[in-house]
């Protein structure tokens, strides 16, 4: 298992303005890709931007070729803010957006939080997808220009949550009930794996823990695959889930169940 330190989002700055903390403007950061026409992360016609780096080691990432910085494209916020505005027709006509997914997007708050809050002046709805395995006082400071929140959660059970990614489950957790707090629609999504996160205890635990959230408008199951199985390949890593496979129809209906039995909406 990798040895991981807890990301403290150092290349955050802050100045002082009227005895106020105020984020420092970031003006680029770093990038994996982006896909111009996606329909999958959030409602509508999205603009999806990959950022890179990320600080969990998840076995069935399928991005894992955007674990560090430095294996992304710097670019600037107006780089960005000029392409996304290329699509905008799309995204109105849809009622999409753009989603910043990753890598883990809030290991670069200032950067993500200056492209939702250009976004958002455009009149464009904007939707973050991350784990919530950040530090919570940088993303307070990013959720203040996003619409919606899409929470990856990996496991309930924390031991569970740390042989998937190699990482504490209580940063998460903790991102998930600020959520709540502040009443950001979310939707959880939550990747069901034979052996691995099918437990049902772990399944029922996560639903408990999600069933009295008034915020959360959906959870996503989300089978296991292995399309990114080729890029470990690739990069000389060992992939511990080469001889697992995907759900059954029953195993994911079975997961249904249990979420929908706590009146949540389960697809």
């Amino acid at each position: 298992m990798h040895n991981l330190k807890f990301p403290n989002c150092s290349n955050e700055n802050h100045t002082i303005e009227n005895n106020q903390r105020l984020p420092e403007i970031i003006t680029s950061g770093y990038i994996h890709s982006i896909e111009s026409c996606a329909a999958v992360d959030g409602p509508g016609i999205r603009f999806l931007i990959f950022t890179s780096g990320c600080p969990l080691r998840c076995l069935y990432c399928s991005n894992v070729d955007s674990r560090y910085l430095e294996n992304g494209k710097q670019v600037s916020v107006d780089e960005l803010v000029i392409e996304i505005q290329k699509y905008t027709s799309y995204m109105r006509y849809s009622h999409g957006g753009v989603t910043i997914s990753g890598g883990e997007p809030l290991m670069q708050a200032g950067f993500v939080r200056e492209i939702f809050k250009r976004c958002q002046e455009l009149g464009i709805h904007t939707a973050l997808n991350t784990s919530g395995f950040c530090n919570l006082t940088s993303a307070k400071s990013v959720l203040e220009f996003v619409d919606l929140v899409l929470l990856d959660m990996k496991s309930f059970d924390s031991a569970t949550y740390t042989k998937v990614t190699g990482g504490n489950i209580e940063p998460t957790l903790a991102f998930a009930k600020y959520l709540n707090e502040i009443n950001k629609p979310t939707w959880m999504r939550f990747v069901l794996v034979p052996g691995l996160t099918d437990n049902r205890e772990n399944m029922t635990g996560l639903a408990d823990f999600i069933a009295p959230f008034k915020n959360v408008e959906r959870l996503e199951v989300l089978p296991f695959h292995k399309m990114g199985e080729y890029k470990w390949q690739e990069l000389g890593y060992e992939y511990l889930l080469k001889n697992t496979s995907p759900p059954s129809p029953e195993q994911i209906q079975a997961a249904l169940d249990i979420f929908r039995s706590r009146e949540i909406f389960a697809i």
